[in-house]
């Protein structure tokens, strides 16, 4: 069960589920591919061993990126209802952040030439005393703001 469907209320019903971009992975996956590549540069004598090892070390490090992408990616919660908007985020510990719907003033959506190519983006919601920010890397961001603004 999600964290978003532990948390409804009765009569509450979630009008749109934003999840995070497939775009997270790109930085991971380009470390790790420049990593392989110089392991396997064709180079001889000392210069092969010191291509192998930082080679090894960009690899690792690329992998390590991608997982924690991986991570980020599974464990984000973004939830419209018919109430709030809810965020959570984190694994063994827990950042939420909710917001009635009638406290929200605007939605603010920031797409660059490669989110709108790619179809992501960031979302801002700005309410009357504080906002939620730090929806980045959001797959279809005016669905999420069209969820909420529509009301």
């Amino acid at each position: 069960m999600s964290y978003v469907d532990s948390i409804l209320q009765p009569n509450e019903r979630v009008l749109n589920v934003g999840h995070m971009h497939w775009i997270v992975y790109l930085r991971g996956l380009g470390v790790a591919a420049i990593g392989l590549i110089v392991m396997l540069l064709p180079l001889e004598g000392g210069l092969l061993t010191g291509a192998r090892l930082i080679g090894a070390v960009l690899l690792i490090l690329g992998v390590v990126a991608l997982f924690r992408a991986w991570l980020a990616k599974v464990t984000t919660e973004i939830a419209v209802t018919n109430y709030r908007v809810v965020k959570k985020r984190g694994l063994i510990w827990r950042e939420t952040a909710e917001m009635n719907m009638e406290k929200v003033e605007s939605v603010l959506v920031d797409q660059s030439l490669l989110g709108r190519i790619f179809g992501f983006g960031s979302v801002v919601i700005r309410g009357t005393g504080s906002g939620i920010e730090g929806l980045h890397y959001i797959s279809n961001p005016l669905a999420l703001r069209n969820a909420i603004v529509v009301r």
